[in-house]
């Protein structure tokens, strides 16, 4: 069984699409709850959420993705947990794509990536995410994992507000726990559009090497604040 958790901060534009959405492409009987965690929106999401008639928990949490996905993991009763971003629409028949992987012993992965927005390099990005290529990894995929090996690692690390991500990729990489699915998670190029394309992958990249060179969760969130959010 699965349990879904989304993080949300500000998101009324697309919740109720996705939740809608991750309803009508999965076989409910492998679904065990949708839980969004919400961590202080002031744009009305919570109360679309509770006046949706769907069966989803909603939590409330301390600002911040790891925290927000940690919270929800902890009250999580599913076997799988699937930490999904609220602008990320899974693929037709998501849930049995996860569990084939897992009845397969592969306990941990995503799916490859697919933007909304047809621009030649997001495009190219997209395409090389079908790759297991660890630079090719990142949130927007989402992230399947099941509860012993989310435990073992220790959960999402919470010093990290932007990152978190990676952070729990890199753990599952060393221990050679992943997978990258073949099917087409799409997600939102929001960001590309509203900073141009070349502009916000030069502080993505910049990002990255950052943390290569060891900044620490504060310097990459100091960056992220000035330059993107």
């Amino acid at each position: 069984m699965i349990s879904i958790i989304i993080p949300v901060l500000n998101e009324a534009e697309t919740i109720e699409s996705l939740l809608y959405h991750l309803v009508d492409c999965a076989d409910l009987k492998n679904i065990n709850e949708i839980i969004v965690v919400d961590g202080g929106s002031v744009d009305g999401t919570p109360e679309i959420i509770q006046n949706l008639k769907l069966s989803v928990k909603l939590l409330r949490s301390e600002k911040g993705r790891a925290k927000q996905m940690n919270t929800g993991a902890n009250l999580a009763t599913g076997d799988i947990l699937y930490f999904l971003h609220a602008d990320s629409f899974p693929p037709l028949n998501y849930d049995q794509h996860i569990i084939n992987e897992i009845k397969k012993e592969n306990n941990a992965g995503c799916f490859r990536l697919q933007f909304d927005n047809n621009h030649w390099w997001l495009r190219l990005a997209s395409w090389l995410t079908q790759f297991r290529w660890r630079a090719c990894r990142g949130g927007d995929q989402s992230q399947f994992i099941t509860k012993p090996l989310f435990k073992d690692i220790g959960g999402f690390d919470e010093a990290y507000t932007i990152y978190e991500d990676n952070i729990l990729i890199n753990e599952l990489y060393k221990r050679k726990e992943f997978v990258v699915i073949n099917k087409k998670i799409k997600t939102s190029a929001r960001l590309y559009e509203r900073h141009g394309v070349w502009k916000l992958q030069y502080h993505f990249w910049t990002i990255y090497v950052k943390k290569w060179f060891g900044a620490s969760g504060d310097e990459l969130y100091r960056y992220y604040k000035k330059y993107i959010s």
